[in-house]
């Protein structure tokens, strides 16, 4: 009862493989759409989480922090789709948002230029210039949006339990590699341990998104932790402490809190 995410650069095969691995194996597949329109009905703008997605962060700045709400909703959504496992994310950073769950296989999918035209040119009804340069834009934007908010090249091989080219396999073939692969690869079952570990990463998502949501607690960046209910956040919390142990508190699961905020620096 594994989790899939499939990375993929614009007209890659994503999709379909996506598609393929929920038929046979029954899973339920989640787009970005999904996730947006799940965490849009938090009274926020479907348009702006459209664009935290999608557009590559440029300086430091309001419209950043802007962005740290909008992917800690997405986050949030994100978690509580795949919680109970059995579940495919085709999608930007999939891996990176579900960072640190256990039973995740993390896939990586790339396509030849020519297979990647053909299809945006289908899709898109684009001219092959036209067709090119929006893959291209859209490939540099990812590549740019997950160095600047994760450190880490979108393209790196080792972020992945495998990657596959498309050059000379197939949809269907890719399907039954991955299909073997969970098979025979006992590390990626969803055990009770394993479900355990879900529930704590999507209550600590839960709890960032209510602080970032908090009119009075949304101009904060915390990170938060979660074991078996006890919650534990960390982050320059300033003159808002008791407006976050309220937040915190009131979330569905929660039943502790400890809070460390760093100490003052020393300007002696």
């Amino acid at each position: 009862m594994s989790i899939i995410t499939i990375s993929r650069g614009t007209f890659s095969g994503g999709k379909m493989l996506a598609e393929c691995l929920s038929r046979r194996l029954g899973y339920r597949c989640i787009d970005r759409d999904v996730l947006v329109e799940r965490a849009a009905a938090q009274r926020v703008s479907q348009q702006e989480l459209r664009t935290a997605l999608e557009e590559p962060p440029t300086v430091p700045g309001r419209f950043n922090h802007k962005r740290y709400i909008y992917l800690a909703l997405i986050q949030a959504a994100l978690m509580e789709e795949v919680r109970t496992g059995q579940a495919i994310y085709h999608g930007l950073a999939g891996h990176l948002l579900l960072r640190g769950a256990p039973g995740l296989l993390r896939l990586r999918i790339i396509a030849p230029m020519d297979f990647r035209i053909r299809m945006a040119q289908d899709r898109l009804k684009l001219g092959r210039t036209e067709a090119v340069a929006h893959i291209e834009k859209m490939d540099r934007d990812r590549r740019q949006w997950t160095q600047f908010l994760y450190g880490v090249d979108w393209g790196d091989p080792s972020l992945y339990h495998l990657v596959i080219n498309l050059e000379d396999i197939s949809i269907d073939q890719t399907c039954l590699v991955v299909i073997s692969m969970l098979e025979q690869r006992g590390g990626f079952e969803f055990s009770p341990e394993c479900q355990a570990a879900m529930n704590d990463l999507a209550l600590a998502s839960r709890v960032r998104a209510e602080l970032a949501l908090n009119p009075f607690t949304s101009n904060l960046e915390v990170e938060v932790v979660a074991s078996g209910g006890s919650v534990s956040i960390r982050g320059e919390l300033f003159e808002q402490l008791e407006e976050v142990q309220r937040v915190v508190c009131a979330v569905p699961g929660v039943m502790g809190l400890a809070i460390d905020e760093p100490a003052p620096a020393d300007h002696a």
